[in-house]
């Protein structure tokens, strides 16, 4: 016996009321508009149109020859054996194999629920599935109780309108006391409307904050990359552009006419122009899930390019916000400790560390990487000529300049132990060449290996402690907070602080610091446009001026008897305006900051 579950017989019935077979005819009306409306024979009877009606007739017959298709439970169930899939939903029946292509009805229960959720949790059933339903107060995270203590790895199907659902389904296998961290992988087709709901968690996830330890990583735990986020500020701003090159004519998916009558959206006024009440972005977004899948693709696919666009011009200029990144280290080592501050009245201080960290990477594995390019068509594996090094070319998403639409294809350089994105027009000026599958796999092993096996340390330092009252101190341009957690057990929170930023953090703060740094860090504080004070040899402030369009390091403050020593000691002077002032080379700055503050 074999039992048919699938909705075909809903299909049939609706296409036997909705399928249009009706006749229409085709008249003027008194504005001289064409209109059509249904036909009627003399006798007043509807008229059909044979050739719909036999169209409608041959796609019923095509449906009902076509073979049930599973749900995607029943799937994994058939593909994985029902005695190795752990089921813990809210249906009452299902059909299981017997054997020979027959299926039986099998009654379950709330037991049946539980029983399977413990024998996944004692490993003996690798996979579990869960909805809603088998979600609500349960756990199934690596938890150090249990005897499966494996990885998750968390495939997110079908995650519906609600993302606080979703978002708690995320959370079931996401707890304390574990012993790893899952894998999320939301699953999606290549239908770009599915993006409207994946975004939707994205956002949720942004705004949620922490699931479990206290801290913004652990809403997104880097799910999401930030364009994937659909409703943030560079989404919104990406939409407006987008509706820019849409009413100027400068886009290929889409023309303004069609799209306004595809939508029911009016962008312009009754003079043609733009209008300022846009609209919103999630009805855009609304809208375009009933625009036909190709159509919704080419726009999806313009405008994720401008949400791209932004946020990598934000992250390259140090203002996107990630959130906490955890970075995990083998060992830290604490070279110095500033005090940048003291509260008056709770005592509490913050801190400025400079901390040593060793750390080994995780380099990407030769299996990994050469499935991925066997999975793309337009990888190619390239070595470069200077280092020796080797890299997998792949398309990545192009960015787009925002006056004229004009797209920008960019392709992604992985490397053992980074990635690295390039324009396609700056690829020609590099030193990246084809080389053979064989000599880069060669080449890819032998990376990877030394990667895992070498030690790197760097000198990082971070803002920590009370950071509160010296906020508006930190760099404004890099906001990145990380947490530095060794392998023992230590760790520190805070903001990053680079070597461009200490001269000039330490002069707002009225830290007596900035005389001691090394001539290196002042010049690139100053340069990068960040003003220093210095007390010695004298009380001067450096700063970066900008004459005949080139940068200068300026001596601010300098005493009018002072200028022959500043001279004799590399400086020059030039008079402006009617006013001396006084410079450094910048070819020679760091020489000659060291020479000013007797450092030799």
């Amino acid at each position: 016996m074999s039992l048919d579950l699938s909705p075909v017989d809903f299909m049939v019935d609706y296409l036997e009321r909705a399928f249009p077979t009706r006749q229409m005819r085709v008249f003027t009306d008194d504005t001289g508009t064409p209109r059509s409306e249904p036909m009627t024979d003399d006798h007043g009877n509807p008229v059909y149109n044979p050739h719909a009606e036999a169209a409608r007739a041959r796609l019923i017959e095509h449906i009902c020859a076509l073979p049930p298709i599973a749900s995607a439970l029943d799937g994994l169930l058939e593909h994985f054996g029902h005695d190795h899939v752990a089921e813990v939903t809210g249906r009452t029946k299902r059909l299981v194999s017997t054997g020979g292509g027959a299926q039986k009805l099998e009654s379950r229960s709330t037991r049946s629920s539980q029983a399977d959720a413990a024998a996944f949790m004692a490993g003996t059933k690798r996979v579990l599935v869960f909805s809603d339903a088998g979600g609500t107060g349960r756990s199934y995270h690596a938890s150090l109780d249990v005897v499966n203590q494996e990885q998750r790895v968390h495939f997110l199907l079908e995650p519906g309108w609600r993302a606080d659902r979703a978002i708690q389904g995320l959370g079931r296998t996401h707890r304390t006391h574990q012993a790893s961290s899952p894998l999320f992988r939301p699953v999606t087709t290549d239908c770009k409307g599915e993006l409207r709901f994946t975004s939707t968690i994205a956002r949720r996830l942004d705004s949620l904050g922490a699931l479990t330890r206290g801290q913004r990583q652990t809403g997104g735990q880097n799910l999401f990359d930030p364009a994937d986020n659909l409703e943030s500020e560079y989404a919104c701003a990406a939409l407006t552009s987008w509706f820019h090159l849409l009413v100027n004519g400068r886009l290929q998916s889409v023309s303004f006419t069609e799209f306004e009558v595809l939508t029911g959206l009016e962008l312009t006024d009754k003079d043609g122009i733009l209008k300022e009440d846009l609209p919103p972005i999630q009805r855009w977004l609304n809208r375009l899930l009933a625009l036909p899948i190709d159509l919704q693709n080419r726009i999806f696919d313009e405008f994720l390019t401008l949400v791209e666009t932004r946020v990598t011009a934000a992250r390259d200029a140090g203002r996107l916000d990630v959130g906490v990144e955890t970075m995990l280290v083998d060992d830290a080592t604490i070279l110095e400790d500033t005090v940048l501050r003291t509260d008056p009245l709770s005592g509490a201080t913050s801190h400025l560390l400079t901390i040593e960290v060793a750390r080994r990477r995780t380099p990407v594995s030769l299996e990994r990487i050469l499935r991925i390019a066997d999975g793309d068509d337009k990888s190619e594996f390239l070595i470069n000529g200077k280092s020796g090094k080797v890299a997998l070319q792949v398309q990545a998403r192009s960015l787009m300049e925002e006056k004229d639409g004009t797209p920008i294809p960019r392709v992604e350089l992985m490397r053992p132990t980074r990635r690295e994105y390039q324009r396609v027009a700056d690829m020609f000026e590099t030193a990246w060449k084809p080389i053979s599958r064989e000599e880069f796999s060669k080449r890819w092993a032998a990376e990877a290996e030394e990667a895992a096996q070498t030690l790197e340390r760097e000198t990082i330092r971070i803002a920590t402690g009370l950071l509160l009252p010296i906020w508006s101190a930190l760099p404004s341009d890099h906001l990145i907070v990380n947490r530095i957690a060794t392998a023992d057990g230590r760790s520190w929170l805070g903001r990053m602080v680079y070597d461009e930023h200490v001269a000039h953090l330490y002069t707002k703060l009225g830290v007596d610091r900035a005389d001691n740094l090394p001539a290196d860090q002042i010049a690139k504080s100053v340069l990068s446009g960040r003003s220093v004070d210095l007390v010695r040899p004298f009380a001067m402030t450096l700063k970066r001026a900008i004459v005949n369009g080139k940068p200068r390091i300026e001596l601010v403050g300098v005493p009018a008897a002072q200028l022959p020593w500043l001279k004799s000691r590399g400086a020059f002077t030039e008079i402006i305006q009617f006013r001396t002032r006084v410079f450094l080379p910048v070819a020679d700055a760091e020489a000659i900051l060291g020479r000013l503050t007797d450092r030799t």
